[in-house]
């Protein structure tokens, strides 16, 4: 299953950075290397869109399209859509050994994704302001020492030197 899951994940990694309209090998690289199933909790997975309505999946293979994942349905928070992160990671264009701030971490797997491109000698700093996705992030993104979480707002002054800033959260008003 794990080598069946990998080349799911490679097919997923190319369709969605085509998709995105970019052809970047870093980035297919970098989102065949992440597995989207270790940011989500545990399965039955809530997808939305992708190849229909809402629906449960247990199978991992499943998580592999361009559909939304509910992180915390009952606040309306998911996970965000492939093609729109990989058209938006394609344009920042993170580079190995640069700083990230990326504002709105969820669970973590864009912020891997980040961690990835910027690679080991790079830095991401993650903010999330919800508290508990805050600790899962901590939890999923253990495995990349370049990364820091900071459970509160990214968009409050003062915010450290980056090269890069990328922001994956939604806001009911303007600060």
């Amino acid at each position: 299953m794990t080598a069946d899951l990998a080349a799911t994940r490679l097919a997923y990694a190319r369709d969605t950075v085509r998709a995105a309209g970019s052809h970047d090998p870093r980035l297919v690289d970098a989102i065949a290397a992440v597995p989207r199933e270790d940011y989500l909790g545990p399965p039955p997975w809530e997808l939305h869109g992708g190849h229909g309505p809402r629906r449960l999946v247990h199978d991992p293979h499943l998580l592999y399209t361009d559909a939304l994942v509910s992180l915390a349905a009952d606040r309306g928070i998911n996970n965000g859509q492939p093609t729109l992160h990989a058209a938006c990671l394609a344009a920042a264009a993170p580079q190995p050994g640069e700083t990230v701030l990326h504002v709105g971490a969820g669970t973590g797997y864009y912020t891997a994704l980040l961690a990835t491109l910027v690679g080991p000698h790079g830095r991401v700093l993650a903010f999330e302001i919800e508290p508990d996705l805050a600790r899962h992030a901590r939890v999923n993104l253990g495995r990349y020492p370049q990364v820091e979480v900071v459970a509160g707002s990214g968009a409050l002054p003062p915010l450290p030197r980056s090269d890069v800033i990328y922001v994956s959260a939604g806001a009911t008003h303007p600060l």
